[in-house]
Order: structure tokens, then sequence, then C-alpha cells
């Protein structure tokens, strides 16, 4: 007779196991310490066999009865179904082997190992922060290219182009690692050709080069214009905020004991906080005795009432013999500022967009920035600070283009 649930939950253990039996070589094993073990007998080229299928009660007679029909269909086909069940769990693992993350973190240490430690960490970051949250945990033969295409969603929207043709770049080296291991037989990268924009060429495109910003830098620091240019030429690639905003920058607004400076961004209205490097807080220091009893830290040559004009920095840049329509103008530091501090710094995204006051779509945003983002973002600023003071001081720099992968 066929087992009922009742006669499954009565069935008490004995001084030896013993079997209930149900249909089609499917019984039960109850053995003397209670455990009841779901069992299938079946024969396949002539020989007897038994399979396990579970415990009684996690798996119910009902299930019981379905594995055991999943496996005599196997027997039909000729196939055995514990071998088919170990085939299942290595094809589980090596699922886990294959996925996109796992090859490309093996890749990675590989690849990269002979490359200097800030290459690797920007491939790494470009692996963490965009390829890994949707691809990460797919089995890499299975990624199609529009998958790989939709990393680049973001970058795009912010028109960081150049940064989303070195994902896709990236990913491709991926697939062609794999490739070669045996794990994909297909790079869905090649595919997308075309299908980016091409990077924007910028004015400031020359003073992205680390080599060319640090000679920046340092003809900065030997201009000898008036005091307040000066200063403000200083503090200018210190802080990644708007020009027009350094220039109404008001000794009210400073909080020396914090190190920071509070303003409100007319552009996205919304209030902003600037964490002060020690090098920046030195710099206000150093104007505040021609300009502290005003209420502009950089007021204007005629008169402090007024802060200094608009075209004092870009002139000031023009002095030293650079090209503001096509080298670098004031604005333009804080392009450099955030593709430096991406790429050679590994500064978090999030981290420059809130530094550089963007707008956020989250309504939720300011408030979430104070709890979170703020203190990540005073250490974000010394560092970046540090990192300027080794580019002056002649630290070895490679140009961006010899060093991508």
């Amino acid at each position: 007779m066929a087992l009922s649930d009742t006669a499954l939950r009565n069935a008490k253990p004995a001084d030896k196991p013993y079997k209930l039996y149900d249909e089609r070589g499917l019984y039960l094993i109850v053995n003397p310490n209670g455990g009841k073990w779901w069992r299938l007998k079946y024969r396949l080229d002539g020989k007897e066999k038994t399979l396990s299928l579970g415990v009684y009660p996690d798996v119910s007679l009902a299930q019981a009865r379905t594995k055991r029909d999943d496996a005599r269909a196997l027997v039909a086909e000729g196939k055995d179904p514990s071998e088919a069940r170990k085939e299942t769990k290595i094809q589980a693992k090596l699922s886990l082997q294959n996925t996109f993350e796992a090859i490309a973190n093996e890749w990675h240490s590989l690849h990269n190992k002979s490359k200097s430690e800030r290459h690797q960490q920007r491939v790494k970051r470009w692996l963490e922060f965009y390829l890994y949250p949707s691809l990460g945990q797919k089995v890499i033969s299975n990624i199609t290219a529009p998958m790989v295409l939709e990393t680049t969603s973001i970058l795009q929207k912010q028109g960081k182009l150049e940064t989303a043709h070195r994902i896709i770049q990236t990913a491709g080296q991926v697939f062609r690692y794999a490739i070669q291991k045996g794990f994909a037989a297909y790079n869905p990268a090649p595919d997308l050709k075309g299908a980016l924009p091409p990077p924007v060429v910028k004015n400031m495109a020359a003073m992205i080069e680390p080599k060319d910003f640090a000679d920046l830098l340092r003809n900065i620091d030997k201009y000898n214009g008036t005091l307040t240019v000066r200063c403000a030429l200083k503090l200018a690639p210190l802080l990644f905020q708007r020009i027009g905003e350094l220039r109404h920058m008001k000794w009210a607004d400073l909080d020396f004991e914090k190190s920071e400076w509070r303003y409100f961004v007319t552009k996205t209205k919304t209030q902003h906080i600037v964490p002060l490097s020690s090098q920046a807080v030195a710099i206000i220091e150093t104007i505040r005795p021609f300009s502290g009893n005003g209420i502009y830290v950089f007021p204007g040559g005629r008169t402090h009432e007024r802060p200094m004009s608009e075209n004092a920095i870009n002139a000031a840049l023009r002095n030293m013999g650079y090209d503001t329509q096509v080298e670098i103008t004031g604005h333009g530091f804080r392009a450099i500022a955030q593709t430096l501090g991406e790429q050679e710094l590994g500064l978090d995204p999030k981290h420059i967009e809130r530094q550089l006051a963007h707008s956020v779509a989250n309504p939720l945003g300011t408030a979430y920035e104070r709890a979170q983002f703020l203190k990540d973002r005073k250490v974000m600023m010394q560092k970046w600070a540090d990192y300027l003071d080794e580019l002056k001081a002649g630290a070895k720099v490679i140009p961006l283009g010899d060093r991508v992968a």
C-alpha cells in the first residue's frame, strides 16, 4: 500500500532501522535515533542502486514522490540519477568559480601585478564601482553586450564618456582572459564599438596630465601678483569649488575650529559644507591680516565691500603664460580635481560629486551627506591636498595614456 502522511508522522523508532514502502521503489527508513530518510531503489544496466531523496519531514511525501518521478525519468533515458546529481553539484560549484567577479579578480591579480600600485587601484575601482554591481555574480558565459553597455549608463548620464569607454575596455580584457582559460567563448566588448559617443575633448585636457598640472601648481606658487589673487589661485585647486563661489567666500562662513567653509550654493539652491585641508587653512590664514576685518576673504582691488573681479583668476593664468581658451581656466580646476582625484588617488566618485556641490536627485541627499559623507570628505580633501604637495615637490608621475591597460 502507498504511504500516507499519517503513517509517516506516527512511525516510531525501533531498536533496529526498518523500512516503510511507498510505490515505484520509494521507501522511508526509520532509524533508532528517530531520523527518517527517504530512499529510492532503481535498476540501471542490470544493477540495483539506491538514491537518497532527503529527510522527512523536511522533504514531504509529495516532494519525495516528485523526486522519485524525476529520477525514474532519467533512468528511462538510460541516465543514472546519482551521477546526474553529482554533475549538477559540480556545475553549481563551477558556476561560482565562473562568475564575472571571480574571473575578473583572478585576471586583475595576474595581469596587473607588474603594473604600478596606482594603476592596480584604479582598475580595481572600475571593477568594483561599475562592473561588479550588475555583472559580478553572473556566469561570465551568459553575459551579453547589452549587459556590459548598461554598466556605463550612469557614467553616460554624467557625461563621463572617457571613463565609460575605459569600463568597457576593462570588461573586454576580463572576457579575453576568460576565453583563454576556457570559461567563455565570446567577448561582447568589441560588439559595443560605436555604442558610446566619443569622449568630449575639453579645453583643459592638457591639465589632466599630472606632469602638466604639477608644472601649473609650481607656476602658481611663483606667481607675483597681488596677495588676494595669489592666495585665491593657490586655494582654487584645493577646494573643488566654482570660482564664483570662491570669490564670494566670506569670513563669517568659515569655521576654523572645525576647518570648514559653509555657504549657500545658488546654482543648486542648497547649503554646502566644504572641509578644509590643513594646506587650505594655511592659505586662508595668510590673507587674514589683509582682509580679515572685512566681509570677503578675497576682496576687490578698489573696495573691500565687494569680492575680487570674476576675471581675476583667468587674467592671472594668462599673465603666467597659459592660454585660457585652450589650456586652463579657473573653472578647469574642478575638472582636474574630478579626473585626477578618481583616476590617480582612487577617491570615491560619490564623495567627489558631493564635494563639487552637484545637485542630488534624492531630496534626502543633503541630510545623508552630513551623516555619512562629511567625515569621508574631510579625509578625502586632506589626501587630495597632500597629493598636490607631492606633485609640486616633483613626485614621479606618468602620463595617463601610458597607464591604460
